[in-house]
Formats: C-alpha cells, sequence, structure tokens
C-alpha cells in the first residue's frame, strides 16, 4: 500500500514510529495529485509550497515531543471555505481571482491541529448542484468511472478522497452536499448537527442549513476531523454550545440492543438494487443484536420541494453580496451603477445559480411570500416535528444516500427537477439539522452505493458507534478504484 492510501489513523500511527515524515505523506499525496488530477478535475488550487511548509513544520512539532490526531495529515478543502492568503472562488467565475483575506474557523483549527493544507477543491458554483457539473471550471468526474459525475456539491474533495489525493478533506453539506458525492464514489460523508462545526469563513449558500463536515476513508477518521473542527465559536452565533467529545471513546462500544428505525414507505423511493442494498445490511444489525423498528416519515417525501423553495429563498438573499461593487468580478465596460450590477452578475454566474436566484427572487415577492415561502416553512416544521416523534423510539434512523447510483456527466443536465429530485434522501436531515452520514454500503454494476445514518441532533457519537460497528463486519469501504 502506497503511503496516500492510508487513513488518518493508520498514517499517524506510521508517523509516529518515524516510519516516514510528514513532508514525505504531503509529497506522495502531491504526486497522486499530479498523476490522477487531470483525468478526474477534482482540484482547482494545488499549493504546493505552502503545503511542504505546514509538512515540515508538523514534523518540525513532532520532534519536539507534540503529539495529535491530525498532526502532519495532509488534506484538501472546498473552495467555498475561505483559507488565508489562497484563492477561493467558490466555483465561479465572479470570484475567479478571489484571494481570500482571512481562515475560516474550520480551517484555522485544522491547522492549530498541524494538519497540512495542501490545496482547494472543485465543486458545484456556489454549492448549487448535486452532481459536480455545475462548476464553471467544468465537471468533477467518478474515479469509479469517468464518464460518470461524481456527485455534488462537494464533488472535488470527496473524488479526491476516492482517489487518494489526499488523506481526507473538508465539504460543506447544505441539503446532502457531502453525503451524496460520498454515496457515489465509496467514501465516509458527514453532515454534522446544524451549529456542531463553525460557519464562519464559509460562503454562504442556505444559512439555515449550511454545515462544514469531514469527508474520509472510514468512520473512525471522520469522528477524529470532527472533533478537532466541533465546537462554540463565538463569531458564529449559530453554533451551539455543547460539549465536544472525545468521539473514539465510545465507537467501539458494543451495539447490542439499540434501536434502528427504517420507514419501509420511504425507500420505495429508491431503486430495487438499492433497496436490496438496504436491506442486506439491515439483516447484518438484526443479527448483531439491534433491535429493527418500523417508523413513519409520511412527509419526507415534500422535504425536496420546501427545500427548493427555502434554499433559493436564502440564496437570493446570501448572493447579493456579489454585486461587481466590492469584490470579485466587474465588468469594465458597464457605464451606469445599474449596468455594473447586471452585466458583471450576468457574466459572473452561471446558469444554475442564476436560476436559484430567480426562483427565490420570485417566492419572496410580494404576493407570492405566503403561498410558497411561508408555507414551505410550516411544512418544514412538521417534517422536524415527525422526526423528533420517531426519534423517541429510536437511536437513529436508517435510509438509502441517493436513490440510484451515480449517473452519466450530462445525462441529466437539461432537466434540472430530475436533479433535484436525486436529494429524496437527503433534504429532510438538513431542514432538521439533524447529523447524517453516508458510509459505503455495497456495489450496483461495479458503481458505489452508500447508506445514510441519521441520529439525534448533536447525536453524532451513535452515528460513530454504529457506523463503525458496520465497517468492522463489511469491507465495501476498503475497495479502490482502478484509477
Amino acid at each position: 500500500m502506497k503511503i496516500n492510501e492510508l487513513t488518518i489513523k493508520q498514517a499517524q500511527e506510521k508517523l509516529e514510529k518515524e516510519e516516514f515524515n510528514s513532508v514525505e505523506l504531503t509529497k506522495a499525496c502531491l504526486e497522486r495529485i499530479s498523476e490522477v488530477d487531470q483525468k478526474i478535475k477534482a482540484c482547482l488550487t494545488v499549493c504546493e509550497g505552502e503545503a511542504l511548509a505546514f509538512a515540515e513544520e508538523a514534523d518540525l512539532r513532532r520532534r519536539k515531543g507534540e503529539k495529535g490526531k491530525l498532526l502532519g495529515i495532509p488534506f484538501l478543502v472546498k473552495d467555498n471555505i475561505m483559507t488565508r492568503g489562497i484563492r477561493s472562488t467558490g466555483g465561479s467565475r465572479i470570484l475567479e481571482n478571489y484571494i481570500a483575506p482571512y481562515d475560516a474557523t474550520i480551517i484555522k483549527k485544522l491547522k492549530d491541529a498541524g494538519a497540512v493544507l495542501l490545496g482547494k477543491a472543485n465543486l458545484d458554483e456556489f454549492g448549487h448542484g448535486a452532481s459536480g457539473e455545475n462548476s464553471a471550471y467544468g465537471p468533477t468526474h467518478n474515479p469509479w468511472d469517468l464518464e460518470r459525475v461524481s456527485g455534488g456539491s462537494s464533488s472535488g474533495p470527496v473524488a479526491a478522497v476516492s482517489a487518494d489525493m489526499c488523506i481526507f478533506a473538508l465539504g460543506t453539506d447544505t441539503g446532502g452536499s457531502i453525503r451524496c458525492p460520498a454515496s457515489f464514489c465509496n467514501v465516509v460523508g458527514l453532515k454534522p448537527s446544524y451549529g456542531r462545526s463553525s460557519r464562519f469563513g464559509l460562503m454562504s449558500m442556505t444559512s439555515s442549513t449550511d454545515v462544514p463536515g469531514p469527508i474520509t476513508k472510514t468512520v473512525e477518521d471522520a469522528a477524529m476531523v470532527l472533533e478537532v473542527i466541533a465546537g462554540k465559536d463565538e463569531r458564529d452565533p449559530t453554533t451551539g454550545n455543547v460539549e465536544v467529545q472525545n468521539y473514539l471513546d465510545n465507537i467501539n462500544k458494543d451495539i447490542k440492543g439499540l434501536k434502528i428505525g427504517i420507514p419501509e414507505d420511504y425507500l420505495k423511493e429508491a431503486s430495487e438494487d438499492i433497496i436490496k442494498i438496504i436491506n442486506e445490511a439491515k439483516g447484518n444489525f438484526e443479527k448483531s443484536g439491534m433491535k429493527i423498528i418500523p417508523v413513519k416519515l409520511p412527509h419526507a417525501k415534500y422535504g425536496i420541494p420546501v427545500y427548493y423553495i427555502i434554499t433559493p429563498s436564502e440564496i437570493s438573499s446570501n448572493l447579493a453580496r456579489y454585486d461587481g461593487i466590492r469584490y470579485g468580478y466587474r465588468d469594465e465596460e458597464a457605464s451606469s451603477l445599474l449596468g455594473i450590477y447586471t452585466k458583471s452578475r450576468d457574466k459572473g454566474f452561471g446558469s444554475e445559480v442564476k436560476r436559484r436566484i430567480m426562483i427565490g427572487t420570485y417566492a419572496l415577492s410580494a404576493g407570492y411570500y405566503d403561498a410558497y415561502y411561508l408555507r414551505a416553512q410550516k411544512v418544514r416544521t412538521k417534517i422536524i416535528k415527525e422526526l423528533d416523534q420517531e426519534f423517541e423510539k429510536v437511536d437513529l434512523i436508517i435510509v438509502p444516500t441517493q436513490p440510484d447510483v451515480a449517473y452519466k456527466i450530462g445525462e441529466q443536465s437539461d432537466d434540472p427537477l430530475k436533479m433535484y429530485l436525486e436529494d429524496i434522501f437527503l433534504s429532510p436531515a438538513s431542514l432538521a439539522g439533524l447529523p447524517a452520514i453516508s458510509i459505503p454500503a455495497g456495489f450496483v454494476n461495479n458503481l458505489p452505493v452508500g447508506m445514510q445514518l441519521i441520529g439525534k441532533k448533536f447525536d453524532e457519537d451513535m452515528l460513530f458507534r454504529v457506523g463503525n460497528f458496520f465497517q468492522k463486519i463489511t469491507d465495501f469501504h476498503t475497495k479502490k478504484p482502478n484509477i
């Protein structure tokens, strides 16, 4: 096994034994990026000089006796997360040459822990998409089949972890943006509880559901990363004042007697092949002493229309800051203030961004606010209450991550509605602010399938415990794409 293929835990053990150092590990990841990224298009900016400097510093800290779970571990970060002095584009032409003046809180925490930043990864423009095709810099290709999508919007960081370009990565999840590509690319993707990790330094998309989270090769690794990035942040008032656990303390705890909720009617939204894989996982849990409890989520299917009213509404407000005046692209040919606004935004934004701005502006406009936005918020409340009621009976709920495997690039580009429906199993947890993790659960025609575990708010510990157990009794997560 090459050292860039290691998990965080494996790499850390070998670093401590001095089998290699962080500089060597970082060089191995940079060489892998150089080897395969022309095919995958996962990276937008690679910071070779800065990365090697970070690695040298990590090695120095280790020689001085410092220890840490992420000390010297190379990672990539989705390009809608601010990184000081490094280009941060949001996957958009409007920020093509924007250099971030500060680090996001989660980036600062990772740097303080000694993690090594390799660069910035591709994404659907400002996080708008479920396929990775909406980036202004071209689509990210799935390492398992280069003709297929990697999933979105965290397409680049997920594909990079899947192809071993880094040891772990950071993404953001608004309505499934970590979990969707994790399912398509056979890696672990965690959406923490809303408020579990700071949004300070994220390019805002949907402020009421945005949350950054880890993308890793194992559930255990995800627990290690979350422990570092989680916690209260005075610069983000939406972060919860909830103690951050040492998630590894309970990760190997016995799962016997835990109650898993299975919403049978909801599962019917997936293909037969996906349902079969979820049922096989359910059987494994049952054999291991977990109790399977039927649950009902009749309003979960309305998560899609609710999400695609609330999200565009918040987008139309959040993206108003990109106006050609303060920063980002400006059309120099415009002869008036209104002309600067309209021409800069027209040339700087892609089609999906424009579509969402228009939908959101319409939903918030006079005469339509009550009919669309207000009604969507009421249904959102109904979905939250429904999940809360079911969680009184169970410890976690299991559903597919995606209704099917990754589709071919361009296959759904002309049908935005069909693309939005890919989020059928993802949006409820986002709307309710609950933690959810996608873990590798099998394959259909050699294409990965993810299983989603949804937990109670701030109970990521339960997801890690059950997810880690599943990875002990299966080997799906160990399979690698042939690239």
